[in-house]
């Protein structure tokens, strides 16, 4: 027999169930057409699969999670796409996110299902895979991708699953109805998270103003090692934190999971989505939704596809506007203001209220706050209303932070017991989103920081990189020209100066000889039409050898002294030798004219 404990504050608000039990599950329909978005679930958005005017099969996977964490969506029913737009989603502020649009033919007819006769034959990794593929997330309302909750870390065991069946919040009886007519269902989904977690005890909680899910589950549970609790009606008993403590008298931890202490809770409907996704085959496209409220005529729980439009879901439960004050989508303490009746039920849609005037009167004006501390007493999670409304307020988010804000609940207890009728828990809201804003422009600019100082490592890394390649350079030069002027001492200190330039001159003469065709064709043209002059041609030869003589004697005295000039006089020494020879050959053409002339 399980010990129970109690949580501090919690509320007894009116309860207002018995209006949606009093009729089965009924099946809400085909509607004219589905709004899919691609966000359901704790993560990255999907991605689509398909393009409009694709015809898909009903349990089609329409859009998927390629990187981040996140599951697939599945089509409802068959037909044909028509649309990836910008549609209103369900969310308190309103906004708009991209949607698959679904046009149904009708025909309702399934893709090909893979149902597995004994899971306990797969590995766990394969089970967890096939339950991501199913779409499933959390259907209590966070919406975390499941398989990734059945994964918890190597290093943290859970020895307690707790399945939630509590069910605290007003007005809401989908779990209640699913528990008294599906708990096979329910019980079968639980052995199968057992089998992956293998915990030490399985605890199916439930509160003691449900009477008949507590006798339907119980028989489920028969021959089996899952025990159901039955805990007091206790708003909000049903939080996750709540429930644990109430089980296993023990807290999760700040900024902790249940996971930190051992406990994994699940919610009745996330186990009966794994029961179809393991054993049918089925994945993740309808949910039970409570349809309540003085607005509608026929009041109850609706087996709706993902997808339907909020008024097809009214319509089937008889649905009057001209009674309705608010349109609520959730529960009246944590639920919000609906405006558009266009907005799809999503896998975390558990509730639609209808509500008039007398049940759901608008809220009265807020009013300064008389520091009455009722909301304190009532915060189940033991913080301080109001030095968070203030510090919300006046827009400090870091003391904001600093007393818990983040370990609220937004159960609405402290709202709801408000004599000054002050919206506490929209002011929670507005702090936490804009302490999210923060980090998240925190984070970028992080990284941008990060990149800018990766860049300018990078450009220094560059710079440090030619400096030294220079330094190689000017060293390398440096070296070299010590290296030639050490040769050219050595040179002349062993008298080679002379055999250095008889090489250097046949270097000049090996150039010469491959021009030799030039000018030797230019003297055969010009002796052919002119009488050589031998006299100008001597006299050039000697002035040509005259100079060269003189370049040579400079050279010797440049490469004695080591003068920066050296090359500079060997190739006008070079050019010198060249006049020369072309003189000497001048001469000699001339010569041998003169000799062919005389023997004639």
């Amino acid at each position: 027999m399980t010990q129970l404990w109690n949580f501090p504050g919690g509320i007894h608000p009116p309860e207002n169930k018995h209006q949606s039990t009093a009729r089965p599950i009924r099946k809400a329909g085909i509607p004219e057409r589905l709004i899919l978005p691609l966000q359901q679930h704790i993560g990255a958005p999907a991605e689509p699969l398909v393009q409009p005017g694709d015809k898909v099969l009903k349990g089609q996977k329409l859009a998927d999670v390629t990187s981040g964490m996140g599951v697939p969506v599945h089509a409802s029913t068959s037909g044909t796409i028509v649309g990836i737009e910008l549609l209103p989603v369900p969310h308190p502020s309103g906004m708009s996110d991209w949607c698959i649009v679904l046009e149904p033919d009708g025909d309702d007819a399934w893709c090909e299902l893979s149902p597995i006769a004994d899971y306990r034959k797969l590995h766990r990794d394969d089970v967890l895979n096939l339950i991501r593929e199913a779409g499933i997330s959390g259907m209590g309302g966070a919406g975390f991708p499941t398989n990734i909750k059945l994964r918890p870390p190597s290093d943290r065991k859970v020895s307690t699953l707790i399945i939630n069946g509590a069910e605290c919040e007003p007005y809401i009886t989908a779990d209640d109805m699913a528990m008294r007519e599906r708990a096979d269902q329910i019980h079968g989904g639980i052995k199968i998270m057992s089998w992956i977690l293998r915990p030490e005890r399985c605890v199916i909680a439930i509160e003691d103003n449900k009477p008949e899910a507590v006798e339907a589950m119980r028989k489920a549970s028969e021959g089996t090692q899952a025990e159901v609790v039955v805990v007091p009606t206790k708003y909000p008993s049903g939080g996750e934190k709540q429930l644990i403590q109430i089980l296993t008298g023990m807290e999760v931890p700040s900024g902790g999971i249940p996971a930190d202490i051992g406990v994994m809770c699940q919610n009745v409907g996330t186990a009966m989505a794994v029961y179809r996704a393991i054993n049918r085959g089925e994945p993740l496209i309808s949910r039970i939704t409570t349809v309540t409220g003085a607005g509608v005529d026929d009041p109850g729980n609706f087996e709706a596809l993902i997808g339907t439009p909020t008024r097809h879901l009214l319509d089937q439960a008889g649905f009057h506007p001209e009674r309705v004050n608010r349109l609520i989508l959730g529960g009246p303490m944590m639920g919000y203001t609906l405006e558009d009746t266009s907005v799809p039920v999503i896998k975390t849609t558990n509730c639609l209220i209808a509500a008039t005037e007398n049940e759901l009167p608008m809220p009265p004006p807020e009013q300064p706050c008389i520091r009455c501390g009722m909301c304190a007493e009532v915060c189940p999670m033991e913080l301080l209303p109001q030095q968070l409304f203030w510090h919300a307020k006046a827009q400090d988010f870091d003391r904001a932070e600093h007393l818990n804000l983040f370990d609220c609940i937004e159960c609405g207890a402290c709202s709801f017991v408000c004599p000054s009728s002050i919206p506490l828990v929209q002011y929670y809201r507005y702090a936490k989103g804009e302490i999210r804003t923060q980090r998240a422009e925190q984070i970028k600019a992080d990284r941008a920081r990060e990149r800018f100082e990766a860049r300018q490592a990078r450009l220094e890394r560059e710079q440090e990189e030619k400096e030294r390649r220079r330094e190689e350079r000017a060293r390398a030069a440096a070296e070299a020209q010590k290296k030639k002027e050490a040769e050219a001492e050595k040179a002349v200190a062993e008298g080679e100066a002379t055999d250095e330039r008889s090489a250097r001159a046949a270097m000049v003469q090996q150039a010469l000889e491959r021009k030799k065709a030039r000018p030797a064709a230019a003297a055969t043209s010009e002796a052919s039409t002119e009488k050589p002059d031998i006299e100008s041609l001597e006299k050039q030869l000697n002035q040509a050898k005259g100079k060269l003589e003189t370049m040579e004697s400079m050279l010797d005295d440049a490469r004695a002294a080591q003068a920066d000039n050296v090359e500079k006089l060997e190739r006008a020494v070079a050019k010198n030798l060249d006049r020369v020879k072309r003189a000497e050959d001048a001469l000699t053409e001339a010569r041998k004219q003169l000799e062919t002339e005389d023997g004639q």
